[in-house]
């Protein structure tokens, strides 16, 4: 079920306060928690079995010219006293940045947290450097995450979560111009635990984590 755009602005409203409340240069003091909150905790482990630091392989694919390829990192973590998984997000990763020749980048921000009215996820990601601001719903689906909203471009828009180990997953990002019978793959990302080599993070099931569970 889409949101309705009164909904996404007071969603948005509140998230975005709740960054700039009390921050200072160098700290948000209140922001971080030790874990999910115990009400709640089987539910949030949708999101929650992913807190932790990860190495991506990303990939854009643009409307037109060739492919883009980079390397990046993303950090998660349990945030609002644990009601939130909040994650920052940096593509190219900081070392990649530091080459000759690397495609510009996107340092952004996610904020999710369930909302039992709806048994759904409500999402925000905050990207700065491109002016982006998308807002989702996100639920179970079979063994994926899907993710659902409207994008800057008006176009109805999904980013799933699949095939996801302890260690890895896979992300894309599509978009439908026909108001869903057919989509187009704009973006996709092979992640996996920073430190852990590709082969592990395919075959090893051990590690941080949980399995996929239904709703």
């Amino acid at each position: 079920m889409m949101m309705t755009r009164a909904r996404q602005s007071f969603l948005c409203g509140v998230i975005l306060g709740t960054f700039a409340a009390g921050a200072s240069a160098s700290d948000l003091k209140g922001l971080d928690a030790d874990g999910p909150a115990a009400s709640l905790a089987d539910k949030l482990m949708l999101f929650g079995r992913l807190v932790g630091d990860w190495e991506l392989d990303y990939a854009f694919y643009p409307k037109d010219g060739p492919k883009v390829t980079t390397k990046g990192e993303w950090h998660w973590g349990w945030a609002l006293e644990g009601r939130a998984v909040v994650d920052v997000w940096i593509c190219p990763s900081r070392v990649e940045r530091r080459k000759a020749g690397a495609p510009p980048g996107e340092w952004g921000t996610t904020v999710r947290y369930y909302d039992p009215k709806i048994d759904a996820w409500d999402v925000v990601f905050v990207g700065p450097a491109y002016n982006n601001l998308n807002v989702f719903t996100a639920r179970q689906v079979g063994q994926e995450i899907v993710m659902e909203g409207d994008g800057r471009d008006g176009l109805l828009s999904r980013w799933i979560f699949s095939d996801i180990m302890p260690a890895s997953f896979h992300w894309r990002a599509v978009s439908s111009q026909d108001n869903g019978k057919t989509w187009v793959l704009r973006e996709e990302m092979q992640v996996r635990r920073a430190g852990t080599s590709d082969r592990k993070a395919e075959t090893d099931p051990s590690g941080p984590g949980v399995a996929l569970r239904s709703h």
